[in-house]
């Protein structure tokens, strides 16, 4: 599913996003996004789909489903500066 996004954006818009996008991609997943500077976020996403999975492949999972908000010059978030993929307790 393409997320829909706007180079102006606010912060907590863009927040927004980017927590809709993994929920569509990784239903039933806990997800935590940390607003940095202007166009850099932090991310702790919990799931059971991570078991079994390499860390490479986890950070697959996460990066595919915020790929369009990435995506071009104008794209919202220029970094991810921190991603936590974890299993649930």
């Amino acid at each position: 599913m393409k997320i829909w996004y706007s180079p102006t954006m606010s912060t907590q818009d863009t927040a927004t996003a980017l927590h809709q996008a993994i929920s569509v991609a990784l239903p039933g997943a806990e997800i935590e996004v940390i607003v940095g500077s202007p166009g850099h976020y932090s991310l702790k996403v919990t799931t059971a789909a991570f078991a079994g999975k390499t860390l490479l492949a986890k950070q697959r999972l996460v990066f595919g489903a915020i790929t369009d908000l990435m995506a071009g010059e104008m794209a919202p978030v220029h970094a991810i500066d921190k991603l936590d993929t974890l299993l649930p307790q």
